[in-house]
């Protein structure tokens, strides 16, 4: 495990709202743990999934229809140069026109005095699960893809985890992984037990802390033994769920490894429905969940936690509004738990 501190910081998942880069570059840096933004509603390369496949051999990119597909005729004839680019030392880094916030966020001054700085990137499950040939056949299923596409994966996460290391040595990227909960679905065509054997392989190829994001219901089980350093979800929606996985915490929290709480709501319904104190009682119910019935103490628990939005939402009427509504009570509910517990 990594020597990343817990202590309630807060962060938050990449995906943003905002049309305006200056707006959602403050946002971001207004956390403890602050980001670069993907900003989907800008323009389709800056979807997860395009901002992803940047470099990847057999991609089409319909930018009229804002679609994403894949050829394996095309990955085929882009297969020996993607090869031998890699073998000269060509650069995976996420280009301007794939992201209009990273180099931006590079360029910001004193990243270095934030406790950590984060990257992100779409996994390779959910990649390979969501993107599919001319058939709908996902590629994770043809074999001499789904090698590539793991160390293709690997090699992108490791540059930015580098290029963002230049800035603060403790930076990380963390995997958003939405595919993961599919892998338990019964028509999947791509086992839990290959996607373990597949998953444990590429995270050996990281050297930064391990970390993968999502917003389901996944079997808690598969990812706590993973060997994550990180693990970011949505507890205000699978909070109960997630913490009946006792054993699996107590292990997992023992080891050093942070949970980041998802805990603050960003669809404009649900904050109406919650405050400061309802999201407190929540967390502190959880946790409970966890003390109650393992050797872990509420100081371990705090001591590894951080706390962000509960999930990214880009389906508001109002924009961005509701969004800054729920980074502003993360910082109530982070302030208050950090005076009651710090």
């Amino acid at each position: 495990m990594t020597n990343l501190k817990g202590n309630l910081a807060t962060t938050a998942m990449g995906i943003l709202p905002h049309k305006d880069l200056d707006k959602a570059q403050r946002l971001a840096l207004s956390l403890d743990i602050p980001f670069w933004p993907q900003l989907p509603k800008l323009n389709f390369y800056e979807d997860m999934y395009v901002q992803a496949s940047e470099f990847f051999p057999g991609i089409l990119l319909d930018m009229e229809e804002q679609r994403i597909s894949f050829s394996i005729d095309k990955f085929y004839e882009e297969l020996p140069q993607y090869i031998m680019g890699q073998e000269e030392g060509n650069s995976l880094s996420l280009s301007e026109q794939y992201s209009v916030s990273y180099k931006n966020f590079l360029r910001q001054k004193d990243l270095d005095t934030y406790q950590t700085i984060r990257g992100q990137i779409i996994g390779p499950v959910s990649f390979g699960l969501k993107i599919t040939d001319q058939t709908k056949t996902p590629i994770i299923y043809h074999d001499e893809v789904r090698q590539l596409l793991f160390d293709f994966f690997a090699k992108k996460i490791q540059t930015q985890y580098e290029e963002l290391a230049a800035f603060n040595p403790n930076a990380f990227v963390w995997v958003d992984e939405p595919g993961l909960e599919m892998l338990f679905m019964a028509f999947t065509g791509y086992s839990s037990e290959q996607a373990k054997k597949d998953y444990k392989q590429f995270l050996a190829q990281l050297s930064g802390p391990k970390g993968v994001h999502l917003c389901g219901n996944p079997d808690w089980s598969f990812l706590l033994d993973l060997g994550l350093d990180i693990l970011s979800i949505d507890v205000l929606q699978w909070g109960n769920i997630f913490t009946s996985y006792r054993e699996e915490l107590e292990q997992y929290i023992k080891k050093g490894g942070i949970i980041s709480w998802g805990i603050t709501p960003t669809l404009t319904e649900e904050i109406n429905e919650h405050n400061t104190d309802s999201l407190c009682d929540h967390l502190e119910s959880l946790w409970k969940n966890i003390t109650d019935k393992t050797n872990v103490s509420i100081s371990e628990i705090v001591a590894q936690s951080w706390l962000a939005p509960a999930r990214c939402c880009l389906i508001n009427t109002d924009g961005a509004r509701s969004v800054d509504q729920s980074f502003l009570v993360l910082q109530e509910v982070s302030n208050r738990l950090k005076n009651k517990y710090l």
